[in-house]
């Protein structure tokens, strides 16, 4: 199909879609704060060693921590420092293992069930675990719910993205991608805000979290995806959202039932519903499957040690922050701009590119030289981000319908097998090195990127076999 018929019914982007990305923009914040607070509640901190007086002296059995920028943090409360350093790694590394077992769980159940019901449960019990994190007297039990909030997180990044794609037509798309980054752009800017007047990390963590308690309401607004339910046979159902949606829109309704029946010629005699076995059953699947999984896997390990790292770097901690993340709103302008007037894998490629030759600059700058070294980390993290953000559009445009979640969840894991051992990379004590991973994994990403096919302006594939007869 050359047209996209849901567009034709409902509107490339109307008043009701316009309303669904507001709910959840504003339900995704927490999940945007979690995703960038372990400068703040896991930091490196200093301290002096109260048995010599020596500043960051290993083996200390009684550290006295500067509280001048952070209070009170996981680190502090719990001494994971010197030989338990690598406790404070783990605690952020069991976060990605729950994005990964989210993406794995909550994708297929999206799937299978739909995109409404994993929305909700994502948004609702993320709120629910972050509290329940803050009042946990024990280290072990602050990792449990760490891995929790990581599998809420990996629900709402996968399926509030794929019900927006799903909701608006093949035209709007590029819009879209830089849309829905909007509340992770405002979570990472009202971050450090946040952080700088409630310095101590468990009542952050409450005041990041228990204001979200009212997504409760959001079962009686989000609707479910019409290409989701076509796809799986429910036609009545279909047909009644898609009217209701086409008469907010202020869109003729008497021709739904056609464009309906169309979509399902075109879906006919096909699986309504998948598993990962479906990933790996024909050629070209099989092969995307494998080439966005590594690239997933590269794009998140670079975007979150270079989050985690730019905590690091010397100067203000809240001021660092703060200008790394407003610099990524030009950046967003960036993937829409390149999203509608360039190809899909040489934006792509660019902005991976552009992350590891950054990086790899940085490793030639003076110390010295602060001012100039952020800029390049800032940089580098701009490039990391961008790529994320196309690569959720590449992904779900190569995957079709009957698949889309299962095969951005599959990809899901390996950018948590990213995510997990960034943390570990970025604490190896060599800074050249950490950063020369870096730069080399998001060239290899760059590399990767050129054997996937050419999606712009494609109407989304509704199945397997759509994907597979393609020419590209």
């Amino acid at each position: 199909m050359d047209e996209d018929p849901i567009e034709t019914a409902i509107g490339r982007f109307g008043k009701y879609q316009t309303w669904i990305l507001f709910l959840i923009t504003v339900g995704r914040f927490p999940t945007e704060y979690q995703l960038t607070n372990v400068v703040f509640i896991i930091p490196s901190v200093e301290y002096k060693c109260l048995d010599n007086n020596v500043t960051n002296y290993c083996p200390c059995a009684n550290p006295e921590y500067d509280t001048s920028s952070v209070v009170s943090s996981v680190t502090s409360e719990w001494n994971l420092i010197c030989d338990k350093t690598s406790l404070a790694s783990l605690a952020q590394s069991m976060f990605h293992v729950g994005i990964l077992a989210g993406s794995l769980l909550l994708g297929y159940i999206s799937d299978r069930y739909g995109r409404k019901i994993v929305v909700l449960i994502s948004l609702f019990f993320e709120v629910v675990f972050v509290a329940i994190s803050a009042a946990v007297p024990v280290f072990w039990m602050f990792i449990v719910f760490r891995f929790l909030i990581g599998v809420m997180v990996g629900g709402t990044m996968l399926c509030c993205y794929v019900l927006l794609i799903e909701l608006c037509g093949k035209s709007f798309r590029p819009y879209i991608i830089g849309l829905q980054e909007i509340p992770f752009i405002l979570g990472y800017v009202t971050l450090p805000i946040i952080a700088y007047f409630v310095r101590d990390w468990r009542p952050l963590q409450l005041a990041t979290s228990l204001p979200w308690i009212i997504v409760a309401v959001y079962y009686w607004l989000i609707p479910e995806s019409p290409r989701w339910l076509i796809t799986v046979g429910k036609r009545k159902e279909a047909i009644e959202l898609l009217t209701y949606i086409a008469k907010i829109n202020s869109l003729p309704t008497d021709n739904i039932e056609a464009i309906v029946a169309k979509v399902e010629i075109a879906t006919k005699n096909q699986q309504a519903t998948s598993t990962y076995a479906d990933l790996f059953k024909t050629p070209k699947i099989r092969l995307y499957t494998m080439i966005t999984a590594f690239i997933w896997m590269f794009c998140s390990h670079t975007f979150f040690g270079l989050n985690q790292y730019i905590g690091r770097l010397q100067g203000n901690i809240y001021l660092n922050v703060m200008l790394s993340a407003a610099c990524l709103a030009p950046g967003l302008i960036i993937v829409v701009i390149a999203t509608l007037y360039f190809r899909r894998k040489v934006t792509v490629m660019g902005s991976f590119i552009t992350a590891a030759v950054s990086l790899f600059v940085f490793i030639f700058i003076p110390s010295d030289l602060r001012a100039v070294s952020l800029a390049f980390a800032i940089i580098g993290l701009i490039g990391a981000y961008t790529s994320f953000v196309q690569t959720y559009l590449f992904t779900s445009e190569v995957f079709p319908t009957v698949i889309r979640n299962t095969a951005i969840g599959f990809a899901s894991i390996f950018a948590r097998f990213g995510g997990f051992i960034a943390p570990f990379v970025v604490n190896i004590g060599i800074e050249w090195a950490s950063i020369l991973i870096f730069s080399g994994i998001a060239f290899g990403a760059a590399v990767l990127c050129y054997f996937l096919p050419e999606t712009k302006d494609i109407t989304l594939p509704n199945t397997i076999e759509q994907r597979e007869r393609a020419k590209a």
